[in-house]
């Protein structure tokens, strides 16, 4: 059975950082492009980064770009997401998901920022 499993989000300051993790069972992340999505309150899923792969391809949204990387071990069969310099519209739940089709997704893990 696939299973993605997020984990990592909790409450930080403004300013702060959270280290996101992904861990994948049931298939091998290496033969996949990995995304990242959040669901603010009340508002649609929203992407947020992706790494490809093939190593050394990665993108993001204009909104966290310069704050944000994702990175991933292939032995480990995980993703994961760096938050920096967290922002309150940073809050959301946060997900990792395989892109293509058909595509899984974790049950996400909620990053809460203050002000």
């Amino acid at each position: 059975q696939v299973q993605l499993v997020e984990s990592g989000g909790g409450l930080v300051q403004a300013g702060g950082s959270l280290r996101l993790s992904c861990v994948a069972s049931g298939l091998t992340i290496s033969q996949y492009d990995m995304g990242w999505f959040r669901q603010p309150p009340g508002k649609e899923r929203e992407f947020v980064a992706t790494t490809r792969w093939s190593s050394g391809r990665e993108s993001y949204a204009d909104s966290v770009k310069g704050r944000f990387t994702v990175s991933r071990d292939n032995a480990k069969n995980m993703v994961f997401l760096q938050l920096n310099s967290l922002k309150p519209e940073d809050t959301a739940v946060y997900y990792c998901m395989t892109r293509g089709t058909p595509n899984y997704w974790g049950q996400g893990t909620q990053v809460t920022v203050s002000s």
